[in-house]
């Protein structure tokens, strides 16, 4: 990949998180599409009607029990089916990132728009001419689009078709919609990630998640090497869920359990993707996780013929591990938590804020992998944001997200200036307020946008410029310079 001549700054969504329409325009249903917002800063529910006729309960990423199926039910406020509503607002969101100054924006193109049930129902051509509408004005307003193919919304088909991503079907129905994807939109984008933080499986401490995680490693290193067929200016990255683990004390076990975290945690998927092969600890990730598995000759072909062009990660927070469990208080994280950092403060939702660990994770991924460039496409505050109104008009001052980007664009500024960093973009999570991924809120706000929407499904929609909103606006003008 050739590293763009200017910085790229703007701002991250997802289709699932932000879109809302949800029955509307060919698109089918996700799994998310039957969750209910989380109490406090617990994990969101998702229902389900149980063999037996019961109500059901589970998380993100669990699959139904045997016999059940995905329900609506009358009493839950499904948030993902409205959102922010940028199926109906997208042209006016897109001009207020273009009023902020955007030089790129990130969303998904949903699955289930473009392939609602699947190869065999064929291609939703409204749901394909959706994207090329908002890829065409965002390319207009000066915007380099970087957009991602999967964030954890397939269509319920799939699964009710094929079980899950154990199933290595579900590996053909990838590159066929990538490469509808690189063909429909050439010219349009140029630079893709395949799966947004595809080290969220790791999470679940089976082996069958192994598998699963395979079978997506593989889709997308056959999805590079499709897009390198379909135009050779295409450039396909990988994208990780940040993580930057300290040990919690200077015991040597705490050293190594910290090292063996990152390795599992990070560099399982990274070194795969851009490497192009497991690297040498992966045999005992597998046996932890009881997964006894020969990888044949094909995949190991196809995993280092589509290594990733470059690295894309999100960066929230930090966290620490420790051997020693006595009186030790937790904290909450993206994905990954551990004891409590006391030398860092901690947001609304209890995660760790560490602007000096950026920089200090920027340098580890530029050390492991000096032959591509890297992307944050992640980085964020939530928060709980009071609308008022002033002089008649309406006003969010939201200064504790602006010193949080400020802390963090500061440390990404010195990576890049200082030590050399080759990162060639920043987007934030997210520029407009959405659904949160974890929870299921639109209270726990992101934006440099307020959108009129609460968790009971209250508000009109209507859109409002937040403080951070003009701060932004002067950052990346100064391209990063003034961060006053």
């Amino acid at each position: 990949m050739t590293i763009p001549s200017k910085f790229l700054w703007g701002g991250s969504v997802s289709a699932a998180q932000v879109e809302g329409g949800w029955d509307e325009g060919g698109r089918s249903p996700v799994q998310i599409d039957y969750a209910g917002p989380a109490e406090g800063t617990g994990l969101r529910p998702v229902y389900y009607r149980a063999a037996d006729g019961s109500r059901g309960i589970m998380h993100q990423f669990d699959h139904l029990p045997e016999g059940a199926r995905y329900e609506f039910f009358d009493d839950v406020d499904y948030t993902n089916h409205e959102a922010a509503d940028f199926y109906h607002h997208w042209e006016e969101d897109i001009r207020l990132f273009g009023e902020m100054g955007f030089t790129t924006f990130n969303t998904t193109v949903s699955w289930a728009r473009i392939y609602p049930h699947g190869v065999a129902g064929g291609v939703n051509q409204e749901g394909v001419e959706f994207y090329r509408k908002v890829f065409t004005l965002a390319r207009e307003l000066g915007m380099d689009p970087v957009i991602t193919l999967y964030k954890y919304d397939e269509p319920v088909w799939f699964e009710e078709t094929y079980g899950s991503w154990e199933n290595r079907a579900m590996i053909d129905e990838f590159v066929a919609f990538a490469r509808t994807c690189f063909s429909e939109y050439r010219g349009l984008v140029d630079k893709w990630l395949t799966f947004n933080e595809i080290n969220v499986i790791l999470q679940w401490p089976e082996g069958c998640r192994l598998l699963e995680l395979h079978n997506q490693l593989v889709a997308a290193a056959r999805s590079v090497q499709v897009a390198h067929e379909v135009d050779s200016n295409i450039s396909v990255g990988c994208m990780i869920a940040g993580q930057c683990t300290y040990p919690f004390t200077c015991d040597p076990a705490d050293v190594l359990a910290a090292q063996q975290s990152m390795q599992a945690g990070f560099f399982y998927c990274a070194d795969t993707m851009v490497r192009g092969a497991y690297p040498h600890f992966a045999k005992r990730i597998w046996r932890q996780m009881g997964w006894d598995y020969e990888v044949s000759a094909e995949d190991k072909a196809d995993l280092l013929a589509g290594k990733a062009d470059f690295l894309a990660f999100s960066y929230y927070s930090s966290s620490t591990i420790t051997t020693h469990t006595d009186g030790v208080e937790l904290a909450a994280g993206n994905l990954f938590w551990g004891p409590k950092n006391p030398y860092v403060k901690a947001s609304e939702w209890g995660w760790q804020m560490d602007p000096t660990g950026y920089r200090y994770f920027l340098n580890v991924l530029a050390g492991r992998y000096p032959d591509v460039p890297l992307f944050d496409v992640e980085n964020g505050l939530g928060a709980k944001d009071e609308l008022v109104v002033e002089d008649g008009v309406e006003r969010v001052h939201d200064d504790y997200r602006i010193d949080y980007l400020r802390d963090h664009i500061t440390q990404l500024r010195r990576a890049v200036d200082e030590d050399g960093v080759p990162l060639f973009g920043y987007t934030t999570w997210g520029p407009i307020d959405l659904v949160a991924f974890t929870t299921g809120q639109m209270s726990k706000r992101y934006g440099f946008i307020y959108v009129d929407r609460n968790d009971d499904g209250t508000g009109d929609l209507h859109r409002v410029r937040k403080d951070s909103f003009f701060w932004y606006k002067k950052a990346i003008a100064s391209d990063g310079a003034n961060l006053g």
